[in-house]
């Protein structure tokens, strides 16, 4: 499509105003008059209306998405205009057309060249969150003289300045004007690829996405989130031909409100419903858990309805009392304990395997760390991480003390508390733990209580609802 930008406009604000959705309603009018009423400066456009529309136009909008969104922007002004003009002046600057619903969900791995300065949509899990900072648009300057020099500040986070002033052109001594200079909000935030995408054996992928106006502050550590961004590059620091792939955020969605991303047809319920009517369905459940290992009835059981879980139970006063449970499983060496950790997390919809000797309080719960800009940033560890899925964690005795001591708020409050840097908060981390430990002595003396057998403090055994002895019974067949 070789059509001028006053073209394009005219063609997206006859899109607005003409659009008629399969009920018969003129979906955008409606949705820009809730704008007014909301206060709300995004408009969000369904791709898939808009491919009805124009197959042509909605194409033009993935391949040029830089050129073509500031023109929807200006249809909308103009459209918005006709509601209510003083709304439209106030909010003209922060207007955004928000795009949803992109035909192909691309894996993080596959980003690649291909892919630059198109519009994309991508899901990944948030693994770091930054502190919301004022981001310089629209800079304005002082010479010497006192003259107001303004500069756009376009694309990158370097500062311009004005080469010479054009009224006494002066070439130094400009001072920044930030009372009058304009600022967005901005965030930075990094995803991660889901841990059921990564290729075993292989570190997941992970990318930076830039997010401003009212994007800022609607994701947390540990949030799935489908983003549809605009794929950049960016020279890498001190380097001269490599760049780094970097996401200009549109629109975010977060998934995970629903712990599974399964989509079952009607041939899976109809096969659900059949088989739930057998007599012998709990027990066949059970012996088709990990069936590589032998016996473990009971074991088994107990961790498949660990990966069921039970619904979240809300008091009149607001105290919440958890519905996952948490499972350690003591035993002798080669009694299978690891198989069934892994046979859990290839099995649970949201499950993360982790080794205590590996693991530190920080990457079992969460952090605070510092990026190269300076920019503090919040990143979730595992049980974030596995938030309303299974945290597995093996050689849970390896541990050192400190980290386990981390575990205690996760496993009754299902909360992880962060204060460093500057930064508190509250995480989620609604997740069953399930542990895997040795006896201290590397076989369990059943002359022995629990607590002596396990170097655990009490406390911490506490938390676990269920605690398993398994033992290696030498006998001579």
């Amino acid at each position: 499509m070789d059509l001028s930008d006053e073209k394009l406009t005219d063609m997206f604000e006859g899109f607005l105003k003409s659009f008629v959705d399969g009920s018969g309603r003129e979906k955008y009018r409606e949705a820009l008059s809730e704008m007014v009423v909301e206060g709300s400066k995004s408009l969000i456009l369904d791709y898939g209306d808009l491919s009805s529309f124009d197959v042509d136009l909605a194409a033009l909008l993935l391949k040029e998405p830089e050129r073509v969104l500031p023109l929807f922007e200006e249809a909308c002004y103009r459209c918005l205009k006709d509601v209510d003009q003083g709304y439209a002046e106030k909010v003209r600057k922060e207007l955004r057309v928000r795009v949803k619903g992109l035909p192909e969900k691309i894996h993080l791995r596959e980003l690649s060249t291909k892919h630059l300065n198109r519009l994309v949509n991508v899901v990944g899990m948030v693994v770091r969150v930054s502190e919301l900072k004022p981001l310089l648009q629209l800079a304005v300057f002082r010479c010497r003289n006192g003259h107001k020099i303004t500069v756009e500040q376009g694309e990158g986070f370097s500062l311009k300045k004005p080469l010479k002033c054009p009224v006494c052109n002066a070439t130094k001594g400009f001072q920044l004007d930030v009372k009058e200079s304009e600022f967005v909000d901005y965030q930075l935030i990094r995803i991660q690829e889901l841990p059921e995408d990564v290729p075993p054996g292989q570190l997941p992928q992970a990318y930076d996405v830039d997010l401003y106006f009212d994007l800022v502050n609607t994701v947390r550590p540990g949030d799935r989130v489908s983003i549809s961004a605009v794929v950049k590059a960016e020279p890498e620091m001190g380097k001269f031909r490599t760049f780094r792939v970097r996401l200009k955020a549109n629109y975010i969605e977060v998934l995970g409100k629903e712990p599974e991303r399964l989509k079952l047809s009607k041939e899976d319920i109809r096969r659900i419903k059949e088989f739930s009517k057998e007599k012998d369905a709990y027990e066949k459940l059970i012996s088709s858990f990990a069936p590589a290992i032998q016996g473990y009835r009971t074991q088994k059981e107990a961790l498949l309805l660990q990966i069921v879980g039970a619904p979240r139970t809300t008091l009149p006063d607001g105290t919440t009392i958890r519905g996952d449970i948490n499972i350690l499983l003591v035993g002798d060496p080669g009694t299978s304990k690891s198989e069934m950790l892994k046979a859990v997390a290839r099995l649970a919809p949201r499950a993360i395997y982790t080794s205590g000797k590996g693991s530190t309080a920080a990457g079992i719960t969460a952090a605070v760390v510092k990026e190269k800009s300076g920019m503090m940033m919040l990143e979730a560890g595992a049980t974030v991480l596995a938030d309303q899925g299974i945290a597995c964690i093996d050689e849970f005795d390896k541990m050192r003390p400190e980290d386990r001591g981390a575990l205690h708020e996760v496993m009754e409050q299902q909360t992880v508390s962060v204060a460093k840097g500057g930064i508190v908060a509250t995480l989620n981390a609604r997740t069953s733990i399930l542990a895997a430990a040795n006896p201290i002595f590397g076989k369990y003396d059943k002359f022995k209580n629990i607590y002596e057998n396990v170097n655990l403090p009490i406390p911490l055994l506490t938390r676990f609802d269920l605690i398993f002895v398994l033992k290696d019974e030498p006998d001579r067949q």
